[in-house]
């Protein structure tokens, strides 16, 4: 016999619950074997505007870099982010 699983808690806002799943495993409340997969297609993430001072050079190389790939240099320099952070993950996995 499966065992119950805890009910999830009503939560006044966002940051209630991610204070909660925060310290709580899911898996005591959720029977993940029964999950079905889901697509949410209009979903962007969320964003968080930054200042950065980047020497005028490589500014200048990372917007011809960006020309020629006809892309805005913000994006390239967030595609450049993205693959770094990905390869740094790889070689160094979170708790190793």
């Amino acid at each position: 016999m499966r065992a119950m699983k805890n009910k999830i808690p009503k939560f006044k806002n966002e940051r209630e619950e991610r204070a909660f799943w925060a310290s709580h495993d899911s898996a005591d409340y959720v029977d993940w074997r029964r999950g079905e997969k889901a697509i949410f297609p209009n979903l962007r993430p969320s964003v968080k505007s930054i200042s950065l001072r980047l020497p005028e050079a490589m500014l200048g190389e990372l917007r011809l870099l960006a020309n020629k790939r006809d892309v805005p240099y913000q994006s390239l320099l967030k595609i450049f982010l993205s693959e770094r952070i990905e390869q740094e993950l790889r070689l160094h996995p979170r708790g190793a």
